[in-house]
């Protein structure tokens, strides 16, 4: 399978620009995940990939093929062998799933017999062979997705794009979706693009994540260096659940800064920052503050405080409360159980913070 090269695609609707200049690498073999919040030009990237929408300017190139060069080169939809699978499956209601599968290879002009094992194939792949003489009437929203997808394999694509193919399913059965469809992309090495705004599925799922927001590049990487170690401020807030907080900087040396925070006493130790302003923002995620329900934090445990619990809320494997922090709400996540009301010893390892300047 090739792999897939954006440089510079710029796409505008009337005065709005939805991509600046786009510079993309897609591996060989890679699922690659388009992530962002609604309007931030995921869906205009892959739709570009497809040859659905002409960009603007820039170049898109299949492995050594180029199929998009400003206004030189523009190959239709049919000639880019990408398989789509689209948010809302696009199944025909009136053929069966073996007739829908078997339709892109009808339409190619493939022999009767080898379209028959063609399909027969993909079908056993997606694990509905048994079901082929069905309507999709007659099936889930997850076996019409599967049907929708064999499609997409039936003429093996260059490219497998993925417009949020799970938003249409339930919770459990998206769970599920998300660990088979994974497993068979790794089993059959086809290069996948894949668009989401559901941060779960992005990490779960990806060997890498872009993070998009108005058409530019946040920040591209795994997606633990998405996660533990978000480029900027916006990425730390859209990717998973952060407290942010608000401080002033109080110099400090041998590698730690300490940060004011309004309303506590004592400043907090963070990881030094070369060059940061005199005002910061500090992002920490609820999971990595240390609860100790006894009151009494261990030796050497530094950014030691004790709050108030504000709220609670028990979600299955863990506890989420709200604390006061100064004058500000903290967010802590944790399994031990802690009374409303009560105080509670929390402990704020330096290196769970991650320091960005103010604004």
């Amino acid at each position: 399978m090739p792999d897939l090269t954006l440089t510079k695609v710029a796409k505008s609707f009337g005065d709005n620009t939805v991509l600046h200049e786009l510079d993309l690498h897609v591996r060989d073999g890679e699922l690659f995940t388009l992530l962002g919040p609604s309007g931030c030009g995921k869906s205009t990237t892959l739709w570009s990939i497809a040859g659905l929408h002409s960009p603007d300017g820039g170049m898109i190139a299949f492995g050594d093929r180029v199929v998009f060069d400003g206004g030189k080169v523009d190959l239709p939809p049919e000639r880019r062998n990408c398989g789509v699978v689209f948010q809302s499956y696009a199944v025909w209601p009136h053929l069966t799933v073996h007739d829908n599968v078997a339709y892109p290879l009808k339409l190619r002009k493939v022999g009767r017999r080898e379209r028959a094992a063609r399909v027969h194939e993909v079908l056993e792949l997606v694990e509905l062979d048994h079901l082929a003489g069905r309507h999709p009437h007659e099936l889930s929203g997850g076996q019409q997705q599967r049907v929708a997808l064999a499609r997409a394999l039936a003429h093996p694509p260059d490219l497998l794009l993925l417009d949020e193919p799970f938003s249409n399913l339930d919770a459990k059965l998206r769970e599920r979706a998300r660990l088979w469809l994974r497993r068979l992309q790794q089993r059959i090495g086809v290069t996948t693009v894949f668009v989401t705004h559901d941060q779960d599925e992005a990490l779960s799922m990806s060997d890498r994540i872009v993070v998009m927001d108005q058409g530019r590049v946040r920040q591209i990487g795994t997606p633990e260096e998405i996660y533990q170690q978000p480029a900027d401020l916006f990425v730390a807030d859209f990717v998973g659940t952060v407290n942010v907080l608000g401080g002033r900087v109080v110099p400090g040396r041998d590698g730690v800064a300490h940060i004011s925070l309004d309303g506590l006493g004592d400043p907090i130790a963070v990881p030094a920052v070369p060059g940061a302003a005199d005002e910061v923002r500090l992002a920490v995620r609820p999971e990595q503050i240390v609860v100790h329900p006894t009151g009494v934090a261990g030796p050497g445990a530094v950014n030691v405080v004790t709050t108030q619990v504000l709220s609670q809320a028990f979600l299955g494997d863990h506890y989420r409360y709200v604390v006061g922090l100064g004058t500000a709400e903290l967010v802590v996540r944790t399994a031990a159980p802690v009374d409303h009301d009560a105080e509670l010893t929390l402990e704020l390892p330096p290196a769970a913070f991650r320091v960005f300047p103010a604004g």
